[in-house]
């Protein structure tokens, strides 16, 4: 008998959970203007929260992830896009989840590069508390000068470094109680941080919050082999996806693991429509709402290193070649120019036509099937939805979700308590909803 392989999912808010910025996204441009769409307090307002993660729990998702906001992209020293306003604390905004929410498990993406151990493993060990063993940590590591102004102090030199260590001192903070609930000492010593103590939390429901890191690179996948429960990675076409778990998962064993100690899931955004020629319009008509005039020319003049101050828009590729770019970028900018000169395309068409293209985008049973078959094909363990209009999560769940149940590849009701149970990755429970 075939034994199916099952997915996990994971939901963020519309535009969010990125995975760290890759060739998927060259232009540097992501979708934080859904949340333009929506009236102006929803990116505060709790409700908006709430109806987040009760969509994702109805749906019996493994994890909401909430993102602490990276710093804006600038070009010439400013923001090169009005933004909506920045978002709340993501721990915090857990807290208030876990009185509303029973199963679904809750991960904060937090800035590890201006992060302190003891603060860090005390606010998600509370969280993991409150929440009955549902707290997640997403370790982000991006360093810039208005972060570090914020924090009043410079920029790490090694924001993966600290990142790395910080995940070691929270470790150790989390685990110096020991099973039976006795406090013990702590210290611990390394290049960025010298403490020691007694941590004041007992051991959490599920010994220790979920461990999330994202990246594509040779250290990422090495740092998410030592310590991560879960990778976040882009998607990406089947045969290099499963090159690239495959990968992640022969790392494990350096490190005392085993090849199930670790769930990697995909950045995904889905596109549904009642035909396939409604869901390519429908995403089609998304990406031209993201991509605004000003963006597709700050992703030309970042591409061609070129200044295109009143330049139009809808007017065809600068002429000129890219100036003093490396090989990669210049090899992109070919693709968009052959791109352009084929269907003959304006700036910002280009741009649309290129940037941003949509994980996932047909009827509900072809992106069931498709989901289906990158788990059976063993390209992902699971994928991590991030919206592109408002209400994308709930079109998921109810039309995505029992196709998925029906071809026994997704869960019919939560079996763990846990966060960890959802994964099926060790850490303190012996409950395994995998």
């Amino acid at each position: 008998m075939t034994v199916r392989r099952q997915l996990h999912l994971a939901a963020a808010p519309p535009g969010g959970g990125r995975a760290d910025a890759g060739t998927d996204d060259p232009a540097g441009l992501g979708p934080d203007a859904v949340w333009a769409g929506a009236r102006a307090a929803s990116r505060t307002a709790f409700a908006s929260y709430e109806r987040l993660a009760g969509t994702a729990e109805r749906g019996l998702f493994d994890f909401l992830l909430l993102d602490e906001e990276p710093p804006l992209p600038e070009h010439r020293g400013r923001p090169h896009e009005p933004a909506p306003a920045g978002g709340p604390e993501p721990v915090a905004v857990l807290h208030a989840l876990a009185g509303v929410t029973t199963r679904l498990g809750l991960a904060a993406g937090v800035n590890a590069a201006y992060a302190e151990p003891y603060g860090l493993a005390r606010g998600l060990a509370t969280l993991d508390h409150l929440s009955a063993g549902r707290a997640g940590w997403r370790v982000r590591a991006f360093a810039d000068l208005r972060s570090g102004a914020d924090h009043r102090f410079a920029s790490p030199c090694d924001p993966y470094g600290r990142a790395s260590e910080l995940v070691l001192a929270a470790r150790t903070l989390w685990e110096s109680w020991t099973p039976e609930g006795t406090p013990r000492p702590f210290a611990y010593r390394g290049r960025h941080f010298d403490i020691a103590g007694e941590f004041g939390l007992p051991r959490s429901p599920q010994g220790r919050p979920v461990v999330i890191r994202s990246g594509e690179s040779e250290r990422a996948r090495e740092l998410a082999a030592a310590s991560a429960d879960v990778l976040l990675v882009r998607h990406a076409p089947p045969r290099r996806a499963r090159a690239r778990r495959a990968d992640v998962r022969r790392r494990l064993a350096a490190y005392g693991r085993g090849p199930g100690d670790l769930r990697v899931m995909s950045r995904i955004t889905v596109v549904l429509g009642d035909t396939a020629a409604e869901a390519q319009e429908r995403a089609a008509g998304i990406r031209r709402r993201l991509i605004t005039p000003r963006q597709a020319l700050y992703a030309v003049e970042r591409l061609w290193g070129t200044d295109l101050s009143g330049y139009d828009p809808d007017g065809p590729l600068p002429r000129t070649a890219p100036r003093g770019r490396d090989r990669r970028t210049l090899a992109l900018a070919a693709r968009w120019r052959a791109l352009a000169d084929e269907k003959g395309l304006s700036l910002r068409e280009t741009v649309i036509e290129a940037s941003g293209r949509q994980s996932f985008v047909g009827t509900p049973g072809s992106v069931a099937a498709e989901l289906h078959r990158y788990a059976e094909e063993g390209a992902a363990d699971g994928f991590l939805l991030a919206p592109q209009l408002p209400d994308g999560l709930e079109e998921f769940v109810d039309q995505v979700v029992p196709l998925l149940q029906e071809r026994s590849a997704f869960r019919t009701e939560y079996r763990g308590e846990t966060f960890r149970s959802h994964l099926g990755v060790p850490g303190g429970t012996t409950d395994d909803d995998g």
